[in-house]
């Protein structure tokens, strides 16, 4: 987790075990992508860890304290990598696109299980609500302003970063069940779809070559 930094340890209920506040925020995280927020709760975690409800106030002013950073974390990870791919300089519009898409390869860019997690949470706090509605405008004018320094006038660049940003969340939502391999097959249709421009088949053969690497690394 990029925006959790472990601490020094300190005794647990039974002075065996010790959990740091990098312990309790990965597990939190971990229970918020597979149950849901409702299940972050204090004691649920403690019990977990084995250690007492004490421990926890060792690192964080109250539950509401932990949720607030378990939402700093999915912004510097799923949002800010996604802004980070869209305004690094690229020679054409079809190589800024090929940027994106490392974070729909590398889930250490863009966790999608994550995101699902805070689309739930939303749905019953208006405050998530807010937060992850400033979180895809963001996206979107990014990879917006992505394509208007490749000249593309503010209407077209804008409507195309919608197609692109929500094709993929879309693509997430309905688990979609496609190897990598099977969709590498489409990546030329797809960048031609994108940016109206016939990538070269060096654009291709290099993404090819960066979905190789990274998934070979995460085997």
């Amino acid at each position: 987790m990029a925006a959790i930094e472990p601490t020094i340890p300190r005794a647990g209920a039974t002075g065996n075990i010790k959990a740091t506040r990098e312990d309790w925020l990965n597990l939190a995280l971990e229970t918020l992508i597979s149950d849901g927020v409702e299940r972050v709760r204090v004691l649920t975690l403690g019990q977990q860890l084995d250690v007492s409800r004490s421990s926890f106030y060792w690192y964080f002013k109250s539950r509401q304290d932990l949720l607030d950073q378990l939402l700093d974390h999915w912004r510097q990870t799923n949002t800010r990598f996604i802004v980070e791919r869209a305004g690094r300089p690229s020679a054409t519009v079809v190589r800024g696109v090929m940027s994106i898409f490392e974070c729909w390869v590398d889930e250490r860019l863009f966790d999608p299980r994550l995101d699902f997690a805070i689309r739930a949470w939303a749905r019953r706090s208006p405050a998530t609500r807010r937060a992850l509605d400033e979180a895809d405008d963001e996206r979107v004018n990014a990879i917006r302003d992505m394509f208007m320094r490749h000249g593309y006038d503010e209407e077209d660049a804008f409507v195309r970063a919608r197609v692109l940003y929500f094709m993929q969340i879309g693509y997430y939502s309905l688990e979609l069940n496609e190897t990598m391999s099977s969709r590498l097959t489409h990546v030329a249709a797809y960048l031609r779809s994108f940016t109206g421009v016939d990538p070269s088949p060096e654009d291709v053969a290099d993404f090819s070559r960066y979905v190789e690497t990274t998934l070979s690394g995460k085997r």
